[in-house]
């Protein structure tokens, strides 16, 4: 098992190498890359913006039923819910949701070009495959991603404040009060970068197991489940190793 994966790692660099080279043509890489912005980005809008909502509303109940020491001031469930969503939820959890729909997509698509030969007909009309199908892919995903993570932070504290003006759990001026006390700026710049690293490693990983799909349709299925389960643990062990670099 370590032998398969060193050698995969080996191999996955070098795929790296071949994708990463100057464009043959960037007027067809900078439309190709605008492409993939809106459907890898534009796309995970609706869901990114649902689950944060509710995954907010959620954290505020039980923060609220929680924290019922009198010792403890009124609006510290806003802050504990400012907290968990910018310093985890909008940038790891979130970045896990998105490998499964942006990973399984990028691993499909790309798996289907190689069992259906057409990475094949590009090699043979000797254009660099790798870079010409996968560099903006993780281009577009990457200059898009923070947008995703800001737009979850704020729509996670909606969905908190949602919880607040609709049910009598806590109040909005103490909800509103507690996401204003003691921010962190820093907070939300660490979960900004966390996120161009994630990006990375679910579009490089799903374009690497896609690209190297062997078989027919089923492979193309497992390439994609592969994909998927690679990004996840990937991105928890880059999210120790950050939050270790990043908030010592």
């Amino acid at each position: 098992m370590i032998i398969s994966s060193i050698k995969s790692f080996g191999r996955y660099c070098s795929f790296m190498a071949q994708v990463f080279r100057f464009p043959d043509k960037w007027g067809i890489f900078g439309r190709n890359t605008i492409n993939e912005v809106s459907k890898l980005g534009v796309d995970s809008i609706p869901l990114v913006i649902i689950i944060s909502i509710f995954i907010g509303a959620v954290i505020t109940i039980q923060m609220t039923i929680n924290i019922v020491s009198p010792l403890i001031p009124s609006y510290s469930t806003g802050l504990a819910t400012r907290e968990i969503l910018l310093l985890e939820f909008s940038s790891s959890i979130m970045s896990l949701i998105l490998a499964g729909k942006v990973g399984s997509n990028i691993a499909s698509e790309i798996g289907t070009m190689r069992v259906t030969e057409q990475i094949d007909a590009l090699d043979i009309m000797g254009i660099n495959s790798a870079n010409f199908i996968v560099l903006p892919k993780i281009v577009g995903f990457v200059l898009f991603v923070p947008v995703l993570c800001v737009l979850s932070m704020f729509m996670g504290l909606v969905g908190g404040w949602c919880i607040a003006e609709f049910t009598t759990m806590l109040s909005v001026e103490n909800y509103v009060y507690g996401i204003q006390s003691f921010f962190n700026e820093w907070y939300v710049w660490y979960g900004i970068i966390k996120t161009y690293f994630f990006a990375f490693i679910i579009t490089s990983v799903a374009a690497y197991y896609g690209y190297y799909v062997q078989g027919g349709a089923l492979e193309v299925g497992k390439a994609s489940t592969n994909a998927v389960v690679s990004s996840s643990i990937l991105i928890l062990l880059a999210d120790v190793v950050l939050t270790k670099l990043l908030l010592q």
